[in-house]
This record gives structure tokens, C-alpha cells and sequence, in this order.
């Protein structure tokens, strides 16, 4: 039973995210499958939001589930999460429902008119995860490693705003701060027909700069992390910024297409960064297993 619950969590995270879970999938057991969980229980959340109709439960009824954990039944992720409380004590339950409040923003709040508004939807979204990751990661809950750990997820984000501005449009969503379009020149209207021109690219330079700015604060402290961990760190931040470049390639169209980082990028950033780790694994070859 034990074992099908973590597969599904596994899948869903293989099938969500594969920068994710080629980063991670070199962690030990069982910090490798509380990542999983995590990530799926996201990924429902994410779901109940974005994908309602084909969701097993509303945002509304995975809070109240959560609140009652210990009685929830009829999801693998009720199992799951159990699991994941028991065998990390440490991890607090107040992110998960930081993450849920921040989901449930995108349900009224659709449009964004500073960054300081984009930074705490960020936070509540993505910052979260790196604080239910930190206790998973590491033994210490260490002030500097969350403050990185949400700096990181924050980074994400950003990222993911940058990539599917045209996906989040469709869904009636501006994740873009208006007063960094009004400083760059940028219309509402020019954005709603999709024109990429420099006063766009602007705008994604300057979210692109604040996303890079959380990944350099995010990764200051990775040195402290269990070599298995810091990689995984470094891999999804890499995996991550790559994005960033893809988007760039394809001359800043994130209207008609959507960024991606291919296999084989992935597989040389892989190499370049075990490279800086073999020597800490020694004899442990799981983590080269990718």
C-alpha cells in the first residue's frame, strides 16, 4: 500500500515536472520521496485552480482535507502527506496552507499592478515550497537556509510568469506588474494582441534580472546543504534558468510557443554540476544515477 502511494505521488511529479524530478531524483531515501509528495500535493492544489473540471477536489475542499488530515481518506495524497508528517516532524504544516491561500488569490486577484503585489503572490505560491522543502533537505531548520529556500522558489516563479505569459492571458490572468509595463512603454492592449517588441522585451528583462537576483540568493548557502541535497538545489535552479535562455532563443515569443529546456541541456548541466560534487559522494553512485 505504502509503496503504490508513493508511485503515484512519483508519477505525478514525473508527468508535472521533469526539471523537477531529474533534480531531485538523486536524493536518498526518503528525502527523494517527500520531495514526491510534496510536489504532488502542489500539483493537486495548482489543479483545483487552474484545471477545476478535472480536478478530484476544489481548492476549497483540499483545505478543509488538509485541516483534518489525520480523517482525510478517497486520495493517495491523504496517505502521502501522513506520511510525510510522521517521518519529517520537523516540517511545518503553516506553508501548505500559505500555499493554498496564494492559489486561492488567483480565483479574484488577476491583475497585477506592482511588483511589491507579484513578490507576495510569489512568496505565497512558490516561496512556500521552498520552506516545505527545507526540512526535507537538511537536518537544521537554519534562518539563512529558509530565507534561501524561499528566495529560490520565488526565482521559480518568476520564471514560470515569464514563460507563460501568453498561457496566463488566455486564462484572464496578468501576472505582469502594470508600473513595470508603464515604465518600459508597454500597452495593455499591445500585451492582449500578443506584440512582441522591444518595450516587451524590456519588461521581461526587468522581471528576468529579479528572477536571477533570487537565484543568486537562493543558492548562497547551498554549500551547507548534504552534498545529495545541494546538488538537487543547484540542478533545479540550473534546469530553471535555462528557461530563461530558451525564451531569448525563441526571440521572446511566450504568446504562441512555451519555453523549454531540452534533454540533452539538462543532461550537460547535470554533468557540469556532479562534476563539482563527485568528490563528495565517494563511493555512492545513486546520485550519478541520472
Amino acid at each position: 500500500m505504502h509503496e503504490r502511494i508513493m508511485q503515484q505521488c512519483e508519477e505525478l511529479m514525473r508527468r508535472g515536472s521533469s526539471s523537477f524530478y531529474k533534480a531531485f531524483a538523486g536524493l536518498p531515501s526518503p528525502r527523494r520521496e517527500a520531495v514526491h509528495v510534496i510536489y504532488a500535493f502542489c500539483r493537486i492544489i495548482d489543479d483545483s485552480v487552474d484545471e477545476p473540471d478535472a480536478s478530484p477536489y476544489t481548492i476549497h475542499e483540499l483545505r478543509n482535507c488538509f485541516q483534518q488530515l489525520e480523517q482525510a481518506e478517497g486520495h493517495f495524497i491523504w496517505p502521502a502527506l501522513r506520511w510525510l508528517f510522521h517521518t519529517f516532524p520537523q516540517l511545518e504544516r503553516k506553508p501548505f496552507l500559505l500555499q493554498m491561500e496564494g492559489q486561492l488569490r488567483d480565483l479574484s486577484f488577476t491583475h497585477y499592478e506592482t511588483m511589491e503585489q507579484l513578490e507576495s503572490y510569489c512568496y505565497l505560491v512558490a516561496g512556500t515550497v521552498g520552506e516545505m522543502l527545507l526540512p526535507v533537505l537538511r537536518e537544521d531548520n537554519n534562518e539563512e537556509a529558509r530565507e534561501a529556500g524561499i528566495a529560490l522558489g520565488m526565482g521559480m516563479q518568476l520564471v514560470n510568469i515569464i514563460r507563460d505569459v501568453g498561457e496566463d492571458l488566455r486564462r484572464g490572468r496578468r501576472y505582469l506588474p502594470l508600473e513595470v509595463m508603464q515604465k518600459n512603454g508597454y500597452l495593455q492592449h499591445e500585451l492582449e494582441l500578443g506584440v512582441v517588441n522591444e518595450r516587451f522585451i524590456a519588461v521581461l528583462h526587468e522581471l528576468r534580472s529579479e528572477a536571477l537576483a533570487w537565484f543568486e540568493k537562493g543558492l548562497v548557502n547551498v554549500a551547507t546543504y548534504p552534498p545529495e541535497s545541494g546538488l538537487a538545489v543547484e540542478l533545479a535552479a540550473a534546469f530553471y534558468a535555462a528557461i530563461l535562455d530558451s525564451v531569448e532563443a525563441a526571440e521572446y515569443d511566450v504568446f504562441s510557443r512555451r519555453a523549454f529546456v531540452s534533454d540533452a541541456a539538462k543532461l550537460q548541466m547535470f554533468k557540469r554540476t556532479f562534476a563539482r560534487y563527485a568528490p563528495h559522494f565517494g563511493n555512492n553512485v545513486h546520485a550519478a544515477a541520472l
